[in-house]
């Protein structure tokens, strides 16, 4: 049995269809409403509420992100999972001194530590981070942003989903290893909101913005500490690491990575502008 987390995330949803037709469980806050047929219900952040779905589980893919990992980790052990798969960050390579890095290799030593099979699994900048200009599309046509000419290899989710298939139904070949992930290309800003249009068929603007005013559009929805790291990591202080294109998706599933472009086109309805 392969428990998901994060199951109807941009990942999750992608590793239950690669999982089809093999025993799964969904693991979700509101089994009621994920409107998944394998969905069991639990919290990353309340560690206690999965024992119940971990009952039975031999591999589990595990998300970053709630602050309780280590307990799940535990607990998972405890439970008698044999093997977990953790998607971490490529920032633990290329900006350790970013506190989510840290926090990110933290978590990865602690799997290491925990005597359960592991691999992890750091992918870069994600194709499905551009939703947040989503409502700004929808509403006026426009995206705002800096940084607009400098090109990051952005996977798609999908590929993540693709390369943790491979790993939960193949774990020996995986176990022990860690995989930098990215897409088959860099891609700026700029290509990206013209993918974008294509797919949409319908002009866009995009508006270049100073690294201060995007700092102020980005602090009225986010920390100011989290927005100056996302402007690093997308163009302020970019080095070697983070925009090197991996081979690694091909490496593990044998067939090319998917571009910017098949993600605008598989995601275009999320940016349909209003009353279209």
């Amino acid at each position: 049995m392969i428990l998901v987390t994060g199951a109807t995330g941009n990942i999750g949803r992608a590793l239950l269809a690669e999982l089809r037709g093999r025993p799964v469980r969904a693991l979700t806050r509101d089994a009621s409403r994920a409107g998944l047929p394998e969905a069991v219900e639990g919290d990353l952040t309340r560690p206690a509420s999965l024992d119940s779905a971990l009952d039975g589980v031999r591999s589990l893919f595990l998300l970053q992100g709630t602050g309780a990992e280590e307990e799940v980790i535990s607990r998972a052990r405890r439970a008698g999972v044999d093997s977990v798969v953790l998607v971490s960050s490529l920032t633990v390579e290329t900006h350790p001194h970013l506190p989510a890095a840290r926090r990110n290799l933290a978590v990865e030593q602690a799997l290491r530590d925990s005597g359960l099979g592991w691999t992890v699994l750091r992918p870069t900048q994600f194709a499905s981070n551009t939703l947040w200009w989503a409502p700004a599309i929808r509403e006026r046509g426009e995206v705002r942003a800096a940084y607009v000419d400098v090109g990051l290899p952005a996977i798609h989710p999908a590929d993540i989903a693709a390369v943790a298939r491979h790993v939960l139904t193949s774990p020996a070949a995986h176990h022990g290893r860690t995989y930098a992930l990215t897409g088959p290309a860099v891609v700026t800003v700029r290509e990206q909101v013209a993918s974008l249009a294509e797919a949409l068929g319908r002009d866009l603007t995009l508006t270049e913005l100073t690294r201060e005013q995007a700092r102020a559009d980005m602090t009225s929805f986010m920390d100011p500490g989290t927005a100056d790291a996302i402007l690093d990591l997308t163009g302020g202080d970019v080095n070697e690491g983070l925009l090197r294109v991996r081979g690694t998706v091909t490496e593990v599933t044998g067939r090319a990575g998917r571009t910017f472009r098949e993600w605008a086109v598989g995601n275009a309805g999320a940016f349909q502008f209003l009353g279209s």
